[in-house]
Parts: C-alpha cells; sequence; structure tokens
C-alpha cells in the first residue's frame, strides 16, 4: 500500500467512507457536503487521491474500501514504531508508558495479548 499518512482532513473523510460503505458517488457528495462542507470537485478529488494511495475504490458508481480501518490503522502503527523507534516495539512501549501511567486493566489486557502470542 502506498502512503499511509493521512491529515486531519483525509482521516476524516476515510472514517466517513467506512462508516457508510458501500455508498454511491452521490451520497457519498451528500454526506461530505454535510460533514466538511464541500463541493462535489473537492470530494471527488479527495477520492482520488485515496483510492489511488490504495485505501478505496471506485466501481459502477460505488465507492468501497480497498482495506478495512482496523487493517489501515494497523499498517499506520507498524510504520510509525518502524520509523520512530527502529522497529522496536518495547522502546515505543517504555517511551509510551514513561509519560502514562497503565491502568490495572490495561496491564492485564497487555499480558494476554502477551500471552496469546507466546502460544502460537
Amino acid at each position: 500500500m502506498k502512503n499511509t499518512k493521512l491529515g486531519a482532513v483525509e482521516s476524516h473523510f476515510a472514517d466517513l467512507v467506512w462508516e457508510n460503505e458501500p455508498l454511491t458517488t452521490s451520497e457519498l457528495i451528500k454526506i461530505c457536503e454535510k460533514e466538511l462542507n464541500w463541493k462535489r470537485t473537492t470530494t471527488y478529488t479527495v477520492l482520488k487521491r485515496l483510492s489511488d494511495r490504495g485505501l478505496f475504490q471506485y466501481v459502477d458508481g460505488v465507492v468501497s474500501a480497498k482495506i478495512t480501518r482496523d487493517d489501515f490503522y494497523s499498517i499506520q502503527s507498524k510504520n510509525f514504531v518502524d520509523e520512530a523507534f527502529n522497529g522496536s516495539l518495547p522502546a515505543f512501549l517504555t517511551a509510551f508508558t514513561s509519560k502514562k501511567k497503565l491502568s490495572k486493566e490495561e496491564v492485564s489486557e497487555i499480558k494476554k495479548l502477551i500471552d496469546s502470542y507466546e502460544g502460537e
């Protein structure tokens, strides 16, 4: 998948598509007009840009995702750890938790996640 970084407006647009897909372009135009105050041409421009980047597709007047929201954010998270922490998840967790105290529930959830991977 091409560039996974989205600006704030692109992220909002992508969320609208993911929340409403599949949808016709006319439905998408109405949603973007209401939610983002966009004209039809702006909607088409951003749709084309994100389609070219592999997020969405436009086939026979219907817009749908080529990648799920969860998969997209998973790829984005992995790329962030790769770029900012040289691929080291422990380094990321150390940096993340140095300024944020984890709750007992969060620690338990992380332990369960780690345990589930150890069993594989």
